[in-house]
């Protein structure tokens, strides 16, 4: 009797704690915050924009930069002093000299500066630019991905939340069923009708479901506090699903493209932009052509310009050779293309494989659905045959325990095939989408 309160008082408390901060929620609801708060999608769209920066920092292939500095020095160095005069223009006959060029007097130089460097042919920069591109392209393909990951995701876990909620109500009804069951095993062990070991067969059923029970709304918990970690919010709530466990029809066309997926259409991207990389490296070879300009204003005193000119120019420049640097870099870069090349086909192959998979197993639990359900039927049947045999003293203890048993199993059975039936089709309405 002690054992039997003991565990009366566990079921009670445990049901106190589950009733707390219940949350009714409905699918459409966990979709919506997922996209709007989960953390893994703000951190995708955060990389597609580090992307896009780093093909804005491409653009300095065509843009000029222009600089402007402002320098003061005084000096005696006669090479410094006497170009420092012949910049502010007020060189005189006197400044040659011998005596004065080679002991000059301190002099001050103040020197503003304008200069413009603008690239004008840069093959390698082009090409880098276009790999920028590409993988700014692929990283926002990538985010895409990851939002219908995420969608995929929420479905799973709020079909789990489904699932765990009517696994407690099927042992919640097993649980009752087995404590009438105790009840009249005891009327009847007390009339001296039953034997003591039959009655502690069926204390044993009881303690048997409500472990069950226990585990059951441990599931619930844990399935609310995934959804709590999808949506990115805090707090030690069960959440109720607002729509019941019901075979869905999500996957009505299934005739997709792997090609026209976003992820696979990243890995592609991601391929060319290693294409172009190495034509980048390739393109070092050759020379590189730049135009630049400077506007000069020099002075004895700050912030003035009595004396200015200008510097307009092209340069050609070539590195013929640079060791075996960039034969290194040439070969590694075509090394990482052909990498990138097979990752791709190994991807397209693997998710091949995967959607093909993923339609068997949508028409072998679409096969199980009737299945598990009239065997549900046919359990449920066989126990109230059974139940009505044992109240009239006609049905032993151990088969009326394994009727009651069965009828749990077969009920779980059934919603669980339900639930996989449910999530192939969402697996492969993510795999075509």
């Amino acid at each position: 009797m002690k054992r039997g309160l003991i565990i009366a008082t566990l079921i009670w408390t445990q049901g106190q704690l589950f009733a707390q901060d219940h949350i009714k929620i409905s699918l459409a609801d966990v979709l919506v915050k997922v996209q709007e708060s989960n953390a893994s999608i703000k951190v995708s769209e955060q990389e597609a924009q580090m992307a896009k920066y780093d093909y804005r920092f491409s653009n300095s292939i065509f843009l000029p930069q222009i600089a402007v500095s402002h320098t003061g020095m005084a000096t005696t160095n006669p090479l410094m002093a006497f170009g420092s005069k012949l910049n502010q223009e007020i060189l005189t006959q006197a400044d040659f000299n011998p005596a004065l060029l080679n002991n000059p007097d301190q002099i001050e130089n103040y020197a503003t500066k304008v200069s413009v460097e603008q690239p004008l042919i840069n093959l390698d920069g082009f090409y880098q630019r276009k790999a920028a591109k590409t993988t700014m392209e692929a990283k926002e393909l990538q985010a895409m991905r990851t939002r219908d990951y995420l969608d995929f995701e929420a479905q799973k876990a709020y079909g789990q939340l489904q699932l765990a909620h009517r696994a407690v109500a099927v042992l919640q009804k097993a649980h009752e069923a087995a404590n009438a069951n105790l009840n009249m095993a005891q009327n009847s062990y007390d009339q001296g009708l039953l034997q003591k070991a039959d009655l502690l067969e069926v204390k044993v059923r009881v303690t048997e479901v409500s472990d069950q029970l226990k585990t059951a709304k441990s599931n619930v918990q844990n399935a609310s506090d995934y959804l709590s970690y999808l949506m990115n919010e805090e707090g030690d709530v069960v959440y109720a699903p607002s729509e019941e466990l019901i075979p869905e029809n999500l996957a009505e066309t299934t005739e997709g493209s792997l090609v026209d997926r976003a992820d696979i259409k990243a890995m592609d991207l991601v391929s060319e932009a290693y294409k172009a990389n190495m034509r980048a490296d390739n393109m070092t070879f050759l020379p590189r052509l730049n135009a630049f300009a400077s506007y000069e204003m020099y002075d004895d005193q700050i912030f003035k310009a009595d004396a200015k000119g200008y510097i307009i120019g092209a340069s050609l420049s070539w590195d013929v050779f640079k060791g075996s640097q960039r034969f290194a870099k040439v070969g590694k870069s075509k090394t990482s293309y052909e990498k990138a090349k097979q990752e791709y086909e190994q991807y397209v192959a693997k998710s091949t494989m995967e959607l093909q998979r993923t339609k068997r197993m949508v028409e072998d639990a679409k096969s199980r659905l009737e299945t598990s359900k009239l065997a549900m039927e046919q359990s449920e049947e066989s126990l109230r045959i059974r139940t009505n045999r044992f109240k009239e003293g006609l049905e032993k203890t151990t088969d009326l325990l394994g009727a009651e048993a069965t009828y749990a199993e077969k009920q779980l059975a059934y919603y669980q095939t339900i639930f996989d039936y449910n999530q192939a089709q969402s697996l492969l309405t993510f795999l075509t989408k």
